[in-house]
């Protein structure tokens, strides 16, 4: 394994103990009652502030759900591509390793997703559907961040030396990821620290699947041919 790859796993490692440390922090710090039905919120009094200062948005909300759809229409459209290459190649270990590796790291942000729906840090700052929800950390900022970060790589990998091509694709995925951690941040379903929490969360996985690629493509290079 190379330096650069080791950097990235070692990287990856560093920022999951970042999230680590801020989530504990999170459920240790400054909390307070100041939830719906006085659920405990951690950094309270931070979380307090900018909640009273940008409100609530709905609009911004059913924006960004919509963003969202969006980032899965890539996904399966991945899962399509790597669909397609199993049926024409008829062998899975001819499918291109980024859209492998690609679907392992769905399955992975899937079982964040539900982990942190069981194990709650904290609840909405409002209710939604009549009960509380689990607000820690957006998991719809981190879903679009994975989705679209990710992404990027891979348009990188299929079209590489286009750079008209992906200089489209790349603006459009960075605008989808911008808008959708603004706009979640706007709409105020969210406590500023779940929107943060997301995206460390989001760089972790990302930082992680760049790593395993670069892997690959090094343990390629030295196979026999």
């Amino acid at each position: 394994m190379s330096k650069k790859t080791q950097r990235k796993f070692i990287l990856t490692g560093t920022l999951f103990l970042f999230f680590t440390v801020f989530t504990v922090m999170i459920a240790k710090v400054d909390v307070q009652p100041i939830g719906p039905k006085e659920s405990a919120v951690g950094f309270a009094s931070l979380n307090r502030l900018i909640f009273e200062l940008f409100g609530v948005n709905l609009l911004w909300y059913h924006i960004t759900d919509w963003l969202g759809v969006i980032a899965i229409i890539f996904a399966m459209g991945f899962a399509g591509l790597g669909l397609y290459q199993l049926v024409k190649r008829k062998s899975l270990f001819k499918v291109d390793p980024y859209l492998l590796l690609l679907g392992v790291y769905y399955i992975l942000v899937v079982a964040i997703y539900v982990l942190f729906e069981y194990f709650v840090v904290n609840y909405r700052p409002i209710i939604m559907d009549k009960s509380l929800e689990a607000s820690y950390p957006s998991s719809h900022t981190m879903i679009v961040i994975c989705i679209m970060g990710t992404a990027m790589i891979v348009f990188h990998h299929l079209f590489a030396g286009k750079r008209v091509r992906l200089w489209i694709l790349d603006s459009i995925s960075s605008l989808l990821i911008g808008v959708t951690v603004a706009g979640r941040f706007i709409s105020g379903v969210h406590w500023f620290t779940d929107i943060i929490g997301g995206i460390i969360l989001s760089c972790v996985l990302i930082v992680l699947y760049k790593a395993m690629t670069s892997y690959l493509e090094e343990k390629q290079k030295h196979q026999p041919k």
